[in-house]
């Protein structure tokens, strides 16, 4: 089968591969589209250390199952489905109290580290567990269903994130994840929600998808506007989407005495933290690390439109141009959010 792979650090070959062994409970699915995440134009580098070639990335995805292995139940060739990105294998400590992203032997597809290599979905076919499938509402397209990735990591964010009705939000960062974070936290019941970026055509997509005001932190003093806003008490909830010390400081600094702030963003594996003000001010902080079995509410709600994906997809593109996308966004050509790859 024919194959986006990484063959070295920035460098991508459109090239034919071996096709992936079906086990007795995996099923073959024919990709039909697969999304570009952040993370790999991040790992393509081979700053993140988790995408060592060779490898085929890719993990948000959608398609059909072409093939079953024979201890596969409940599901059929021609099934249209989603998988999550993570493989969990269903019998740890965590796996079975539900905590599927924190399982001890946790995969993700198109990750290739230290630990394991595991090829992912730049392919035109994957070969997936049964047990990580879900099946797409009817009428929901494949390039919107590879969304759902993206979308149940802003969802599980904030629902790991104590909301009241009416609480202020600031998001800090309008990327892609963010930009879904702003909507979980309108769907919540959030009343002002407050966007900050760098970019103004970010700033004016997250107003369009429910922020109420957005705010340039490179031209505004950022907590003084958020504290204006909110009678001077500061926000109840930080959402961070970036994971930098700049935007954590700001991300601390917004919340009000008593408020809480929800970690998502991990470009650095460290930052400097402002302890004092998080320990004197009770602050309560969450981590939030992938997504916990939203998948299936998260796909019905793309399908009825509860949330906008199509508002945040820049380009549906064959896979065999794959290498010129991912050297786009690489390069963080302005408006480039979302490119859909199709086998």
């Amino acid at each position: 089968m024919k194959a986006l792979m990484l063959e070295a650090y920035n460098r991508f070959v459109y090239t034919d591969v071996p096709d992936p062994v079906v086990g007795p409970e995996d099923v073959l699915v024919e990709v039909r589209a697969v999304g570009i995440c952040g993370s790999d134009v991040h790992g393509m580098d081979g700053s993140t250390g988790r995408r060592v070639p060779p490898v085929i990335m890719g993990h948000e995805a959608a398609g059909v199952i072409s093939e079953v292995g024979p201890a596969v139940s409940g599901w059929a060739v021609g099934d249209r489905v989603t998988f999550d990105s993570t493989i969990y294998c269903g019998d740890c400590y965590f796996c079975r109290r539900g905590l599927i992203n924190l399982c001890d032997n946790r995969r993700v597809l198109g990750v290739s580290c230290g630990d394991y290599r595991q090829d992912g979905a730049f392919a035109e076919s994957v070969a997936v567990p049964q047990h990580i499938l879900y099946r797409l509402p009817d009428g929901l397209s494949f390039e919107h269903a590879a969304m759902v990735e993206a979308v149940s990591i802003a969802f599980h964010a904030v629902g790991r994130t104590p909301i009241n009705l009416d609480d202020s939000a600031v998001v800090i960062g309008s990327g892609m994840i963010g930009l879904l974070v702003i909507q979980a936290l309108r769907a919540s019941g959030c009343g002002l929600i407050v966007a900050v970026d760098l970019d103004e055509q970010r700033l004016v997509l997250a107003q369009q998808l429910g922020a109420d005001v957005g705010l340039r932190s490179d031209t505004v003093d950022v907590v003084g506007e958020v504290a204006e806003l909110t009678h001077g008490r500061g926000a109840d909830i930080a959402c961070e989407v970036v994971g930098i010390t700049p935007t954590l400081d700001i991300a601390t600094r917004c919340v009000r005495k008593g408020g809480s702030l929800t970690l998502i963003g991990n470009l650095s594996p460290k930052t400097d933290f402002l302890l004092q003000a998080a320990v004197t001010r009770e602050l309560t902080l969450y981590g939030s690390c992938s997504s916990q079995g939203e998948y299936p509410a998260c796909l019905n709600m793309i399908a009825r439109g509860a949330v906008d994906v199509a508002a945040l997809i820049s380009a549906v593109v064959p896979l065999a141009d794959g290498a010129k996308w991912f050297d786009r966004l690489y390069r963080g050509e302005p408006g480039l959010m979302k490119v859909i790859l199709t086998p």
